[in-house]
């Protein structure tokens, strides 16, 4: 994840001002030179960096926090509260106009993802209720309008493409007609990038800006790039006056001084969010979960919005009818949860988003995992799934050649399982399973977490 060595060595920090009960003007700089050192070595700007240290200095020195009960946490809430600050203060919102369709022109250097991005961003809007239209405005690159076809076509939304010219104002304009005559009322156009910017680059945008009047021009940025995405960032942002920023490739092994950089040299904040390579895997930049991240506060109003987008209720619901009315859970019933899991992302990116997890590192996850037990379990019979104990020797050599796995595997995940079916069978059995089975409504944590 971009921020992982930059988190590792806060939360260190962090943990170590925990621990003291008096916190002196000395051990205050020491900690500030290592969140400096931090810093820079994450790839954020140095003139930034400066101004940080200085701004959680003067605030430090100067609200008595050293000779309070709690100064190591008052620290902390300063450090929290200007990164906070650094990454936006608040999230940025799309401006969707009164009168549809809001038009969103994406730009960018080629390479930096912006036709995914397009991609996901329809797949965001739709999920929100919107009726999308993906526009080719890219009229250079090889294939690539087939490329925006094929990621419409995953999706199911419909993408405006004409093949037969090259005039990209004319082909913005005839998507805009389409999508007024169609209902869509988004429409997002990906453009054509290059290499490094250039003249005839910016031109074409600008040209496209004059013409078009789009209600966002959206900048996609490559994270990998490290500082360099910030230059560019600056650049479009001087020649083209861009809303806002998207930042590509977050999950890669990426030191993460682009995302804290971006706003404070642009001014512009950063938008969205894209964490892996599904057209699912963007999200909205909320500049406090990102800092709580970071300093491994947690993130659990992601998680929550991320349960209530993937489970399924009404599934859910029967579920937990079925497992009432049941003596012991099943494998039937284990595969459903799990499924419901799944759909929420990369397990080891949802533990990383509970509060306290990033600091055990012994707890390892493999989502690979979920993939062995989800063949272990698919390939037994339905009465194997409804009744586990029939499981014998030769059942479970039938089962590992079936799924690819080992017997041992299978014997290792039947023993987790039984596990499983114990502690279900004592939360039925305690005063509290209907309250727990209840459960609380993921909107109701939400408002009492904000």
């Amino acid at each position: 994840m971009a921020f992982e060595g930059l988190s590792a060595k806060l939360q260190e920090i962090t943990r170590k001002l925990r621990g003291k009960a008096r916190i002196t003007e000395s051990d205050l700089k020491e900690m500030l030179r290592e969140v400096k050192l931090a810093l820079l070595e994450a790839d954020v700007n140095y003139a930034i960096v400066k101004e940080f240290i200085n701004t959680i200095q003067e605030k430090a020195l100067g609200q008595d926090v050293l000779k309070s009960l709690t100064p190591g946490q008052q620290v902390i809430k300063i450090v929290k509260d200007e990164l906070v600050e650094l990454l936006g203060g608040t999230e940025s919102k799309i401006n969707f106009t009164p009168n549809p369709p809001t038009v969103i022109m994406l730009v960018g250097l080629q390479g930096s993802g912006k036709t995914t991005t397009a991609g996901k961003l329809a797949n965001l809007h739709r999920k929100q209720g919107k009726k999308p239209l993906l526009v080719a405005c890219d009229v250079y690159r090889p294939a690539a309008i087939k490329q925006l076809q094929v990621v419409g076509g995953q999706l199911n939304i419909p993408v405006y493409a004409n093949e037969n010219s090259k005039d990209v104002v004319k082909i913005a304009r005839q998507a805009i007609d389409v999508a007024m005559s169609k209902l869509n009322d988004v429409v997002i156009l990906d453009t054509a990038g290059r290499l490094h910017i250039d003249e005839e680059l910016m031109n074409e945008l600008k040209n496209v800006k004059a013409n078009v009047k789009p209600h966002e021009i959206l900048l996609v940025v490559d994270a990998m790039t490290g500082q360099d995405a910030v230059n560019v960032a600056k650049a479009f942002n001087e020649a083209l006056g861009i809303d806002g920023v998207v930042l590509t490739k977050l999950d890669g092994d990426t030191r993460g001084g682009a995302a804290i950089s971006v706003k404070k040299i642009t001014g512009r904040p950063i938008k969205f969010a894209a964490t892996g390579e599904k057209l699912s895997d963007i999200e909205v930049f909320y500049p406090e979960r990102m800092a709580s991240r970071i300093l491994g506060m947690g993130d659990v109003l992601s998680i929550i919005e991320k349960a209530e987008e993937a489970i399924d209720i009404e599934e859910a619901e029967k579920l937990e009818k079925q497992l009432k009315k049941k003596k012991d859970l099943d494998l039937d019933d284990y595969l459903t949860q799990l499924r419901q899991i799944k759909k929420m992302g990369s397990f080891s990116s949802i533990l990383k988003m509970i509060p306290g997890m990033n600091q055990l590192k012994d707890v390892k996850v493999d989502d690979k995992e979920f993939v062995r037990i989800e063949a272990m379990i698919s390939s037994m019979t339905k009465e194997e799934r409804r009744n586990p104990k029939l499981l014998n020797g030769n059942r479970r050599l039938r089962i590992a050649k079936g799924s690819g796995t080992s017997v041992q595997e299978i014997n290792k995940f039947m023993k987790s399982f039984e596990m499983t079916q114990k502690m279900m069978r004592q939360m039925k059995d305690s005063k509290n399973m209907k309250k727990m089975m209840k459960g609380i409504n993921p909107a109701d944590l939400k408002n009492m977490l904000k």
